[in-house]
This record gives structure tokens, sequence and C-alpha cells, in this order.
């Protein structure tokens, strides 16, 4: 039983690891979703493609250069 489980698995993550590295169209005979409520020009596809900053913030912390002490934290209690 698992002699025939693991090359079905090994094949099944293969192939999912093949995907299509190209740009995105619409389908033949197909066009782009309609322009959203309130706006007069229908996006183009990068638009629609590009995150927002809320989606993918900056970071807005400095990473640590060398180990410091840390200052006491009253939220951090043990366990009741």
């Amino acid at each position: 039983m698992m002699h025939r489980i693991l090359p079905l698995l090994a094949l099944s993550v293969l192939l999912a690891g093949c995907g299509q590295r190209a740009d995105l169209e619409p389908l033949a005979n197909s066009s782009l979703p309609p322009a959203p409520y309130g706006a007069e020009v229908r996006p183009e596809p990068e638009d629609l493609l590009a995150l927002d900053p809320q989606a993918a913030p900056e970071r807005s912390v400095e990473l640590r250069k060398r180990s410091e002490e840390r200052e006491d934290d009253p939220f951090d209690l043990p366990p009741e």
C-alpha cells in the first residue's frame, strides 16, 4: 500500500511546482472586468495586480544589529 502512495505523492508535488511563468492575459473572446463603481476608466492589468500599501506594508521597525538587554515588560506575566 505504501509503495503505491509514495510515487503518487512525489508526482503530485512535482506537478504542483511546474507552473507557467508568463504574463496574465484575458481568455480569448473575453475582456477585463468592468470599471469599478465611480471610476471613469477601467484599470489596466498591471494596476489590478499591484498590491496596495495595506496589503504589503513596508517594515517600520529597525532590526537590531547586536544583542541588547531587554526592557522590563509589565505585560509579560506568568500564566495563572
